[in-house]
């Protein structure tokens, strides 16, 4: 009995094993420059933890969060997490000697859109640049910088015919997606549309970021 109940003590439990993971991908990003964006769905809540993990992996991140992403979760939560301020609005400079944001878009190792929503997809797939987010977005150079987005919507949402092709379109301009999964969404059903978990955003993040040195 003492044996089995030693084997069980010892099995790693989910929980943790997704904590360590998470941990070990963002390691990767220290010393990185990552942009986050955050749009307004009720998945932003589970970026806190990834905003946290890549700070202290010793990540510089800056979080750029559109207007409607504000009344899902306050800019003070990341602001404390990254320790840095937060980007609400394209008038209101936190870099007052950039007031277009070039140099943080220059200086970007790698960045990623969670929660991307419809509305999101649908303004990158046009090219507009109407709030911070698509603002900071529209001058990386996609080439040199991969951006991450990570869709959050409704299964009806995610399966619109527009949606399918803005997302083609956005895979030929060359954004690369992580998610959605399938899973119980805050609508009371169950369906594709659900933002990818945290861990598996650090992974993707680490897997993408270029190497040191450029």
């Amino acid at each position: 009995m003492a044996d089995r109940a030693d084997q069980s003590s010892q099995t790693p439990r989910p929980a943790l094993v997704a904590a360590v993971s998470a941990a070990s991908a963002a390691s990767a990003m220290s010393g990185r420059n990552v942009l986050v964006g955050i749009c307004g769905g009720i998945a932003a809540y589970k970026v806190a933890s990834v905003v946290s993990a890549l700070a202290q992996a010793g990540a510089a991140v800056t979080v750029a969060m559109t207007p409607s992403a504000t009344r899902f979760v306050a800019p003070l939560t990341f602001q404390a997490l990254s320790g840095r301020p937060v980007h609400t609005s394209p008038w209101e400079h936190v870099e007052s000697h950039d007031p277009q944001h070039i140099t943080l878009a220059a200086r970007t190792h790698l960045a990623i859109v969670a929660p991307c929503t419809m509305d999101c997809l649908a303004r990158l797939a046009a090219g507009r640049a109407d709030d911070v987010v698509t603002l900071i977005l529209s001058a990386i150079d996609r080439s040199r910088t991969p951006v991450l987005l990570a869709p959050s919507m409704n299964a009806v949402m995610w399966s619109q015919p527009s949606t399918q092709r803005n997302v083609r379109l956005l895979r030929d301009d060359g954004f690369r997606f992580v998610g959605p999964d399938e899973g119980w969404q805050a609508c009371r059903t169950v369906g594709v549309g659900r933002m990818a978990e945290p861990e598996t955003l650090l992974r993707a993040m680490a897997e993408q970021c270029p190497a040191p040195g450029r």
